[in-house]
């Protein structure tokens, strides 16, 4: 069977990228954007200097804000009325995966209008028609939203994300600029950055995973270990190193799939709002320690890229224990929480074990698994 492979058609990297967006907007004749951002992006001036350079080109736009941290069914079908409304040709999606995930859906659903109940969407639904194109500008280095074929939806109605996967959606032009990442905060910098890491280590480790991805997945590792405890501490090089190794992790993962940490988390994020990277960077060393037994050698390379010394002469169970401690560490550093105690509620966790069964990150996982045996993951957690 070949391996598909999704990339954008263009992407631009480092400080400024985000004036390109003037050279593909008249390069491609668009008209008007339809621009997506969330509403403290909107309030905290970080969305302004994005629409501070249409304006000096005159380029004309219309700001959609009505976005939650989940975006939510809701989200997507008032902006679906609004697209319509508005007249624009192109979406300027402008912040994290919330804003990126609602213009993809929006962007779907405004091609192909038999999908605009949303929910039919989860999983590989059976678009037709390319989405409205998308310029993707992410304000922080963790979900690679603009690189990727995913997005996730909440389901209010039912208290679950839907994994939508659509090689459809994908953004058409991302421009990766550390600058765009520089006002977020310590805690929000380190949860997105554990989200990448999560990304990476569950491609590199999925069952989809092939060498090609495996270059991407590495790569990224190396680079988040080594740059995010000074991206937290809001040093332009470790912003340039997140903003890009977040990118190189989105390559891979998007292309192979990834795991139960992912299944996990999403579950939190919608019955308790919990944000996805501190959910996945709790669960990430537990599940790691869980799927050890099925990953081969994998996990020594996962210790080198963490920049463990003396992986050489470790043995199999040293170096896939160094690994997961080299994550751990890094999780602490930055301030993460080590367990669920403060998040889920026992009685809770039927339900998020049969959602997390269900997810479609699932099947992704090199080991195989249950219900019976996420549950006990989740009870080790609180």
């Amino acid at each position: 069977m070949a391996n598909r492979f999704v990339l954008n058609e263009i992407s631009y990297h480092g400080a400024g990228a985000v004036k390109e967006i003037v050279t593909e907007a008249k390069g491609r004749g668009f008209q008007k954007a339809f621009v997506c951002s969330d509403p403290d992006l909107v309030k905290f001036g970080v969305t302004k200097k994005v629409l501070d350079i249409l304006d000096g080109e005159g380029l004309a736009y219309e700001l959609y804000s009505k976005i939650k941290p989940n975006p939510t069914v809701e989200n997507v079908q008032t902006g679906v009325a609004a697209y319509r409304k508005s007249g624009a040709d192109y979406l300027i999606a402008i912040g994290g995966g919330s804003s990126m995930d609602t213009a993809k859906a929006i962007g779907i659903i405004i091609n192909n209008p038999e999908f605009e109940d949303v929910v039919s969407l989860e999983g590989v639904a059976p678009t037709k028609n390319k989405c409205v194109p998308i310029f993707a500008v992410p304000t922080t280095a963790g979900t690679a939203a603009e690189v990727t074929i995913n997005y996730v939806i909440t389901d209010a109605a039912k208290n679950r994300k839907m994994v939508c996967v659509d090689p459809k959606d994908i953004p058409v032009v991302a421009f990766v600029d550390p600058e765009m990442m520089s006002t977020m905060p310590k805690g929000l910098t380190a949860a997105t950055g554990m989200d990448a890491l999560t990304h990476a280590i569950e491609g590199y480790i999925t069952a989809g995973a092939w060498e090609l991805s495996d270059m991407f997945h590495l790569k990224a590792i190396e680079i988040i270990a080594r740059s995010l405890r000074s991206a937290v501490d809001n040093t332009p090089e470790g912003r340039e190193d997140m903003a890009l190794g977040q990118y190189v992790a989105g390559m891979g993962f998007s292309n192979v799939g990834l795991g139960i940490v992912h299944s996990m988390a999403h579950p939190l994020g919608a019955l308790y709002d919990t944000p996805h990277g501190i959910a996945n960077a709790i669960i990430l060393p537990t599940v790691m320690e869980y799927n050890a037994e099925a990953t081969g050698e994998k996990y020594r390379e996962i210790a080198r890229a963490m920049g463990v010394q003396g992986i050489d002469s470790m043995s199999q169970e040293e170096y896939r224990k160094a690994a997961v401690d080299a994550v751990k560490k890094l999780s602490q550093d930055v301030g993460i929480p080590a367990d669920l105690k403060d998040i889920v509620k026992k009685e809770d966790i039927p339900f998020l074990a049969q959602s997390a069964y269900d997810d479609a990150c699932r099947p992704g996982n090199p080991r195989e698994t249950s219900v019976e045996e996420i549950s006990k993951l989740y009870e080790s957690l609180i």
